[in-house]
């Protein structure tokens, strides 16, 4: 279903059936790609808990901007949120599940923001789908941080990169960067950007993206 922060800030809450009667231990945080909240995400966040047995949550990256469906004008628009809004808003995702143990996974900039989550406590563990970890071409906006300075001032090894060999966004001294940092890196060296959480995407990889959520669901002890 669909819900409201208290931030005002959209989401899909999924809730596995039947409930036992002492409710849901785990909580698991799903942040979208750039481009937002869609009928893919109301059906992933629905799988997720259905197959796990966990409350997911996933919040709108652009609350409140009607945004036309091309990169370039989604990456100008992400630059005028601050990382602080970000992070208020998984903080929030993570509440409304209403769970003690929680987890995050993130795709492409949702993945960025799980690199920036492992400066939040609250989170046992993080899992990015091929989340940049250098800024676009347009650089940082005010208030944001770069990755690899958040990982050196959170918790870096809690958190998992999956990652394409063939994905241009996430070149191979990126992916080396984030191993220095203290992330565990996964690479499919056949796999390009975005090839596990959307079928009808042309980098679709059935076989990496089946073993890609088979690891994250041990990472995060699913």
């Amino acid at each position: 279903m669909r819900i409201t922060l208290p931030s005002g800030t959209p989401a899909i809450l999924a809730r596995p059936r039947p409930e036992p009667p002492a409710g849901f231990e785990h909580g698991l945080v799903l942040l979208p790609d750039v481009f937002g909240l869609r009928p893919l995400y109301d059906d992933l966040c629905g799988q997720l808990s259905q197959r796990w047995g966990t409350v997911v949550c996933a919040p709108e990256p652009f609350p409140g901007r009607d945004l036309p469906p091309d990169v370039p004008a989604r990456l100008a628009a992400s630059r005028e949120i601050p990382d602080a809004d970000r992070l208020r808003d998984i903080a929030e995702a993570a509440d409304a599940t209403g769970c003690t143990r929680l987890s995050l996974i993130g795709f492409c900039q949702g993945g960025t923001y799980a690199y920036h989550a492992s400066q939040l406590d609250r989170f046992a563990r993080l899992v990015a789908f091929y989340g940049p970890v250098r800024p676009p071409e347009a650089g940082l906006g005010p208030g944001q941080a770069r990755v690899l300075d958040t990982l050196a001032e959170g918790r870096p090894g809690r958190v998992l990169a999956l990652l394409g060999g063939r994905d241009p966004l996430v070149p191979e001294d990126d992916a080396a960067a984030l191993e220095h940092a203290g992330v565990t890196v996964v690479r499919y060296p056949q796999a390009g950007h975005g090839f596990a959480h959307d079928p009808d995407r042309p980098t679709h990889r059935a076989a990496d993206a089946a073993d890609a959520w088979h690891r994250c669901g041990d990472w995060l002890r699913l």
